[in-house]
């Protein structure tokens, strides 16, 4: 069996439910909002955090999003805000929302939202994973939050987590609405597309980039959509896989945190704009604080620590290692959430002002 690890595994077939596997737990139907993280709101409630999902358009797409109230919120009032850009393959009910409730539990308004082609918003081809949509999903909550009753425009901060970390860093590099930039665990999704996780994967990227165009041509000419990653596995597979991330991804995502609208596939002919594509080039153009965070433990965190030497104009910035976590555990392990939230807490209030 091709190893699972590999990012151009092709997936057999989608399941007939878009994205559903049929191994997932069902821990979305027991809340009112399909969340599936711990804690999670499951009724709104006077004097604490609600949550109101919402929809918008963005190029003619409609996204779907959860904005997340403070306690006593007052749509009167000035608030700053916090948009959250969820990993690859995640959606906004996982941890994504996860840390959008958390900080607004702070006194945030906050938002989570699906990527333009994935989870519940629209876009055609579904699981279409392509950096210029990734990075306008992100100005796109900004656009949508800063006109949100009882928001301060002039304090609006985000929070990208893995792949959305990478496609946050762009984003603001630009867009200087973002007064201050926090990424969790963030992933390159371009190198790794292009080079392999941990650059395993640098003598077959021809072969890579044949299998795009071939599925892009297939795409044209027959209508049919060819899927790169995995639309579920074996627990036996899980044991066998070596790397952390890949190993509790699946976990994650396809055990514990599971959810119908959360999927590792991405359309195959995604790779051509990918593997062209790289989070860290132009990093001198980030001047607003940066903060970034990885687990020690993390085998992503090389990718942390290059983007972080290169945010060499970011007006202050902090490299902070949460001490024993792996990637995945930064998303979901209650030690590991406390202290990332506190971490970002007093990031955002120090420079939200």
């Amino acid at each position: 069996m091709k190893k699972l690890t590999s990012i151009i595994a092709i997936a057999a077939s989608i399941a007939a439910a878009d994205g559903i596997n049929a191994q997932s737990t069902e821990k979305h139907t027991q809340n009112p909002w399909t969340l599936v993280y711990d804690g999670a709101i499951t009724k709104n409630e006077p004097g604490k955090v609600n949550i109101h999902p919402v929809t918008y358009k963005l190029n003619g797409i409609d996204i779907a999003a959860n904005v997340y109230t403070p306690a006593n919120y007052d749509a009167s009032g000035k608030y700053p805000a916090i948009v959250v850009a969820h990993p690859n393959g995640g959606i906004k009910e996982q941890t994504a929302g996860l840390y959008a409730q958390r900080l607004a539990e702070a006194g945030y308004i906050t938002m989570a939202a699906d990527a333009s082609y994935q989870g519940a918003s629209g876009g055609e081809p579904r699981h279409t994973d392509n950096p210029a949509y990734r990075t306008e999903d992100i100005r796109g909550m900004a656009d949508f939050i800063t006109k949100y009753a009882g928001v301060d425009a002039n304090r609006l901060g985000v929070l990208g987590i893995c792949g959305g970390g990478g496609y946050t860093i762009k984003a603001v590099q630009t867009d200087k609405r973002f007064k201050a930039v926090a990424t969790l665990g963030m992933f390159n999704t371009g190198e790794v597309r292009r080079n392999g996780f941990q650059n395993s994967q640098l003598n077959t990227i021809q072969d890579r980039l044949k299998q795009a165009t071939d599925a892009r041509t297939q795409m044209v000419t027959t209508g049919k959509i060819v899927y790169a990653g995995v639309s579920s596995v074996k627990d036996e597979d899980i044991a066998k896989t070596s790397t952390d991330l890949y190993r509790e991804g699946y976990l994650y995502y396809y055990r514990t945190h599971a959810h119908p609208n959360s999927t590792f596939l991405y359309t195959m002919s995604s790779l051509l704009d990918l593997m062209q594509w790289d989070a860290t080039t132009n990093m001198e153009l980030i001047n607003q604080p940066l903060l970034m965070i990885a687990g020690s433990k993390a085998d992503t965190k090389y990718m942390t620590e290059e983007a972080f030497g290169k945010a060499i104009n970011s007006q202050k910035k902090e490299l902070f290692q949460v001490e024993g976590a792996t990637h995945i555990q930064t998303y979901w392990k209650p030690e590991y959430v406390n202290q990332i939230t506190s971490k970002l807490n007093e990031f955002f209030s120090e420079n939200l002002k």
